[in-house]
C-alpha cells in the first residue's frame, strides 16, 4: 500500500496562521477505489491489479514505490478494493494470471497470452494506453469502475 505524504503548508499571515494550521496538518481523507471485473474467460489464477499517478509508471507499475497494488484469487463476480487511497489522479492496469507463475505470458514476446484491463475501460491500440485515457480522480467520494478483460490469445 501506499506510504502517506506530508502536508505543505504554505506561508501565512500571523493573524489567520493558527487556526488554518491545525486544518492544515491533517491528513487528506483517503477514499476506497472498487472495480468491478467482468470477462474472466476462468477462474484459474490470480487477478494482479496495480494502481499508479505516475505516468511514467503505467501500466506495469514497476519501480514506483507509491503504486497501489492487489493480487486476489480469479474468479466471477469479482471486485477488487483499494481500502484507503490518496487524493489524485491514477490509472489501474489489471492481468489475469491464469496460470499463476506471477507474470503475464506472452507469444513471440509481445503479444500476452493471458487477460488484461485497464480503467475506464480504456482501449489497446498496438500497445497498452495511455495513461490519460486510463486515468481518473479519486477526490471525496468513493470511486467505482467496471473493468474487462480482454484477451488477445
Amino acid at each position: 500500500m501506499r506510504h502517506g505524504s506530508r502536508p505543505r503548508i504554505a506561508a501565512l499571515g500571523l493573524p489567520l496562521a493558527a487556526p488554518l494550521l491545525v486544518s492544515a496538518n491533517l491528513p487528506a481523507e483517503r477514499m476506497e477505489v472498487k472495480i468491478d471485473v467482468t470477462g474472466l474467460r476462468s477462474g484459474k489464477g490470480m487477478v494482479l491489479a496495480c494502481m499508479t499517478s505516475d505516468p511514467d509508471h503505467f501500466p506495469d507499475c514497476e519501480g514506483d514505490a507509491d503504486a497501489y497494488s492487489l493480487t486476489v484469487k480469479a474468479g466471477e463476480p469479482l471486485t477488487l478494493t483499494f481500502p484507503a487511497v490518496a487524493p489524485g489522479h491514477y490509472a489501474i492496469a489489471l492481468a489475469h494470471d491464469e496460470n499463476d507463475n506471477g507474470k503475464i505470458d506472452r507469444a513471440l514476446g509481445v503479444i500476452p497470452r493471458e487477460g488484461f484491463g485497464f480503467s475506464r475501460d480504456a482501449r489497446v491500440r498496438m500497445g497498452p494506453p495511455k495513461f490519460r485515457d486510463a486515468a481518473f480522480d479519486v477526490g471525496d467520494m468513493p470511486v467505482r469502475q467496471a473493468i474487462r478483460m480482454r484477451y488477445l490469445l
